[in-house]
């Protein structure tokens, strides 16, 4: 269903890597480049950059999402790393590398901390060079990959040839799951990550809502991006939390992203970010 094309530290010697097997397609938006331009990132293009306008049009409340959202994973992650031992991170849909990323975190707990990133757009892989600069030899792995295939996933030389999937692992699914649409059983997606880790092993995602929109709103951001490579699908509180099914949530459980364990007095409300976040453990 998906190429897979790992972006080796050869992108920094300056010998020549095989260039990304999926097309780029610039024309059309893509949610990870409209996510950086979001966070006030430059890897984005004129399609990206006038969708995502369109869509703070509608609600300029999406950029505090995006930062809230970020700032949530580097918490979960140096909770992960610092409380729980977890020393394996598979990131799906990571996005556009920036600053703060999961292998900064983990690493700062523990330089030994692996990632395997994976997106399905090929500029990501691009722009891997810029994420594993800072990395140690053989602890980044940046993969393209489509997380409506997770057994592709689990299955990927590059991925069990960094991680240990035999170890506690924990699955970063951060602001990507409201982009698989119920018709690729989304649940079950998740269900096939987790089954395949064992005991110990964590769950950790974000996913954006309309619980507080108003109902005649609902609709406009899920329209704009019909017109970009992936759909937008808001769940509510009740949806996100089958993703956890079997699954023993953290305190304080799923909660809006400012709420899950704040550094400090949350700033925005809920309506304002109005993403869905928690972090589980496999029993």
């Amino acid at each position: 269903m998906t190429d897979h094309q790992e972006i080796s530290l050869d992108w920094m010697s300056g010998e020549q890597c095989p260039p990304p097997s999926a097309e780029l397609r610039p024309e059309i938006p893509h949610p990870a480049r409209m996510y950086d331009y979001y966070l006030g990132g430059k890897d984005n293009f004129p399609a990206d950059r006038a969708a995502a306008e369109q869509v703070l049009a509608l609600s300029p409340l999406v950029r505090i999402s995006a930062l809230a959202n970020r700032a949530f994973l580097q918490r979960a992650v140096r909770a992960l790393a610092a409380e729980q031992g977890i020393r394996q991170f598979l990131d799906i849909g990571t996005g556009i590398p920036s600053a703060g990323n999961t292998h900064e975190i983990a690493q700062a707990v523990d330089p030994t901390a692996k990632v395997a990133y994976l997106d399905n757009d090929p500029i990501v892989l691009v722009h891997g060079r810029a994420l594993l600069a800072g990395a140690q030899l053989g602890s980044v792995s940046v993969l393209q990959a489509d997380l409506r295939d997770p057994e592709a996933i689990l299955t990927d030389p590059a991925v069990r040839e960094l991680l240990d999937l035999g170890k506690p692992v924990a699955v970063m699914l951060f602001a990507i799951l409201h982009f698989i649409d119920d018709a690729d059983d989304p649940y079950g997606i998740v269900r096939t990550l987790v089954d395949a880790l064992p005991s110990g092993s964590y769950l950790a995602l974000s996913h954006g809502t309309a619980d507080f929109v108003d109902p005649a709103e609902a609709s406009k951001g899920p329209a704009v991006y019909r017109s970009a490579t992936a759909q937008l699908t808001m769940r509510s509180r009740e949806q996100v939390l089958r993703f956890f099914d079997g699954l023993e949530l953290l305190e304080p459980g799923l909660v809006t992203a400012p709420l899950w364990r704040p550094d400090q007095a949350p700033q925005d409300t809920d309506g304002q970010v109005a993403i869905w976040a928690g972090v589980a453990r496999k029993p």
